[in-house]
């Protein structure tokens, strides 16, 4: 590949991402809620049915591993039976954020480990740690805060996109194809499963999951209010730092002054839900 046709792929590919980012904006509608635009272009670039399936695979290899070191709290567990019905409850909002939620087989688990820790993996896999339940002693709100922003980051394609920059920072030869149409970029559903454990959010990703996630936790039913006593609480626990999971989190006062601000867009949201329980 000569220089002068390095430039001109590389041109096309930017073009195609402004013009999907373009898209993207476009695409957005005027609604109550949080505004925080479309999914980034960067995601279009990996194909998500993979990145899901080798969510699956991990998912599936944790809790395997869990269970063999009798660290996977079953079914009948009183935070397990929390913790699920918690989501039954946000995930139905889900669907507004991502079409592709639709047909996720989500699953909801409890691992027995000392960490301040939650995640869920592209495709609606869930999981908690005992620690952050039992050391920070979280209220069902507060729960529901950060169910809801691991649920946002899955929605917002936060890892897709990740895999989508890392690629086109790459410029090779093997991602160029598959942006013009060539071929594939090659990665196997294991590779893309394996790339998850790896990947860390930025600070807009982290930003955008506080306020989707706080979205869906208000139109479920949970004060969104919770979102400031949970980060209140993350702070002392950790001394001000943020645990590993939130390691590129907005941290403290920049985090809570920027859930406050929000408020207004969502409290509405809640008092509707609030009002419409039998």
């Amino acid at each position: 590949m000569t220089l002068r046709t390095f430039h001109h792929l590389s041109g096309a590919m930017l073009g195609l991402v402004l013009s999907l980012g373009v898209a993207c904006a476009a695409g957005a509608q005027t609604r109550d809620g949080v505004n925080v635009g479309g999914n980034s272009a960067f995601s279009k670039l990996v194909p998500a049915d993979k990145v899901e399936q080798g969510a699956a695979q991990q998912y599936a290899q944790m809790l395997s591993q869990a269970r063999a070191q009798n660290a996977l709290a079953g079914a009948d567990d009183p935070q397990v039976r929390r913790l699920r019905a918690i989501a039954t409850k946000i995930i139905p909002f889900a669907n507004v954020w991502n079409e592709r939620a639709k047909g996720w087989k989500w699953e909801v688990n409890l691992i027995g480990a000392k960490q301040i820790n939650a995640f869920c993996m592209p495709g609606g896999k869930i999981a908690f740690y005992t620690g952050i339940l039992h050391e920070l002693k979280l209220t069902d709100d507060e729960v529901a805060m950060v169910m809801g922003h691991e649920i946002a980051h899955a929605l917002r394609e936060h890892a897709r996109e990740r895999m989508g920059k890392n690629a086109a920072t790459g410029l090779g030869a093997s991602l160029l194809s598959q942006v013009l149409g060539m071929g594939d970029i090659g990665q196997t559903v294991t590779q893309y499963g394996a790339q998850l454990l790896t990947l860390k959010f930025g600070r807009e990703d982290e930003s955008e999951a506080d306020l989707v996630g706080m979205e869906l936790a208000a139109r479920a039913g949970f004060n969104p209010r919770a979102a400031v006593s949970l980060w209140q609480k993350m702070g002392v626990a950790n001394k001000g730092a943020p645990p590993e999971w939130l390691s590129t989190h907005p941290s403290g006062n920049a985090r809570i002054a920027q859930i406050e601000a929000n408020l207004p867009q969502v409290l509405p949201l809640y008092e509707r839900a609030r009002k419409a329980r039998p």
